[in-house]
């Protein structure tokens, strides 16, 4: 027999549904129940390799790690990257698939219906239970034909689906109520409860607003959920992490917030240590004298890159640098931190951009995408961050071009995990560039980075303590289930889940 299943839809986007499924992923584990998340289309610029070296959303390894399971393909079959307003990269199965415009997409999306329920019949076979994150809102009625990610989804998958809304933006009444009265019959069947979430205050005082609720839509309410705070990784830019302009420590890190930024989970480790301030800057004239400047991946390297020379970004980064901050470029920020970056097969429009000058490397994007996971140390780094050399990293890497360097020196030794060793990226006057994400989630090379930054403005550095990335988000997966538990209805949540359609 087939695993059960349970749906969280919302009512619109940003609702709170990943951190919802994230935490149920983690309750149901912690009764002993084997769980499993699932979203069949995911589109978001924060994506994660799994151990066979496909990609997936952010999102759903982050559940996966909440269930206590290694992520896999099959939790997200189809992953859209967003590289203009109106195109994606799309990932299928891990891989990429190609680069379609919105139209192109839609047209298509009707012909992904059985390689989304392959994925899930292969989670079916392994798990108890799938947790299945819907997108948006179900009831976007220009764009309900061929849906393969909502009610689509759920009459597909044969799963109870429970509605939340976000009350922390205002209107939840309108929310639940509205989108239930505009869903077909046969889809209102499925919805088994709702889900207030992202209250702040008095409980009590939503009292006759639960009452409201039940009398309204003729469901139960399966609890009141608090604005938990808990510090997970984030599945796209509206984070409210890239909010963070004018936070600031004994050590300030300077994060250029890109239009198209992506990976930006790269730097939680970063704001996990104390008296560090890691804040995201849009403006040059906001940039100051930090103590290092990172510019981060992107999906859209050539447009960052353009948006970086139109604001005046560029000069302000390069000031900076000749000033002697240290400057640290990540996957698509190393590639703009060098002479060129060149785009003869139109992977991004076509094209060559000079790039910022300041580590003397070449990008060329080519068709083929490298993503696996990697681990390895710093080579003898030079300049500021001499004090990092040798200090173990492991992470991943995901990009389309090919970085030639012309000068410098490299800056990190990785075994892929075929077990081939390279030499990634490059180090020259106080300036560095890697494609390894995740540089900084051992404990070791974000103390080593923190305390060259202290002693670098001669301040005591022997008292940093960084956080275990790896303990410190079990901690975080446990406060999220115990919110759960507090606030939800449990034996609602598993009777949905039981009894299904």
């Amino acid at each position: 027999m087939g695993a059960k299943s349970l749906m969280i839809q919302g009512t619109m986007s940003g609702v709170g549904k990943s951190l919802l499924v994230a935490g149920l992923c983690r309750v149901l584990a912690q009764d002993g129940v084997r769980v499993a998340p699932f979203k069949s289309q995911n589109m978001a610029l924060n994506s994660a390799i799994t151990a066979d070296g496909l990609e997936i959303g952010r999102a759903q390894a982050m559940q996966a790690e909440a269930a206590g399971i290694d992520p896999t393909a099959a939790m997200n079959p189809v992953l859209l990257k967003p590289t203009t307003d109106t195109g994606s990269q799309v990932i299928l199965h891990g891989k990429p698939l190609g680069t379609m415009q919105a139209r192109e997409y839609f047209r298509f999306r009707h012909t992904l219906k059985e390689p989304i329920m392959k994925a899930y019949r292969e989670l079916q076979r392994d798990y108890d239970v799938i947790l299945i994150e819907g997108a948006g809102s179900p009831v976007e009625l220009n764009l309900k034909r061929d849906d393969i990610v909502n009610m689509g989804l759920a009459r597909m998958t044969s799963s109870p689906v429970v509605l939340a809304g976000d009350i922390d933006r205002g209107g939840v009444f309108a929310q639940l109520v509205g989108t239930l009265m505009l869903l077909e019959d046969d889809e209102r069947r499925l919805v088994k409860a709702t889900i207030v979430n992202k209250f702040r205050g008095d409980p009590t005082l939503f009292s006759d607003g639960m009452r409201i609720l039940r009398e309204r839509t003729g469901l139960p309410v399966a609890g009141l959920m608090p604005y938990v705070q808990v510090d997970l990784e984030d599945e796209d830019s509206v984070s409210e992490r890239l909010n963070m302009r004018g936070r600031r420590g004994l050590v300030d890190i300077a994060v250029i917030r890109l239009p198209k930024i992506s990976n930006f989970t790269d730097f939680i480790a970063l704001e996990a240590v104390e008296g560090v301030g890691v804040r995201y800057v849009e403006d040059p004239h906001e940039l100051g004298h930090p103590d290092l400047v990172i510019i981060p991946g992107t999906k859209a390297t050539l447009a960052d890159l353009r948006w970086m020379r139109t604001t005046c970004m560029e000069v302000a980064v390069v000031r900076v640098a000749r000033s002697g901050v240290p400057v640290l470029g990540i996957c698509g920020g190393y590639q703009m931190l060098g002479e060129a970056v060149i785009d003869p097969r139109g992977m991004e429009g076509g094209g060559e951009e000079r790039g910022l000058g300041l580590l003397p490397v070449r990008t060329t994007f080519c068709k083929e995408k490298r993503q696996t996971q990697v681990a390895g140390s710093f080579m003898e780094v030079e300049g500021p961050l001499s004090v990092l050399a040798g200090t173990e990293v492991r992470g991943y890497e995901i990009h389309m071009g090919l970085t030639e360097r012309t000068g410098g020196a490299p800056l990190l030794r990785l075994r892929d995990l075929d077990g081939e060793v390279t030499e990634d990226g490059c180090q020259a006057e106080g300036v560095y560039g890697t494609y390894l994400h995740g540089l900084f989630d051992t404990e070791g090379a974000s103390t080593a980075l923190v305390r060259a930054l202290l002693r670098a403005k001669g301040l005591d550095s022997v008292q940093v303590r960084s956080q275990d990335m790896r303990a410190y988000k079990q901690r975080q997966f446990d406060v999220l289930a115990d919110g759960i538990r507090a606030n939800l209805n449990m034996r609602l949540i598993y009777d949905i889940i039981e009894k299904g359609v």
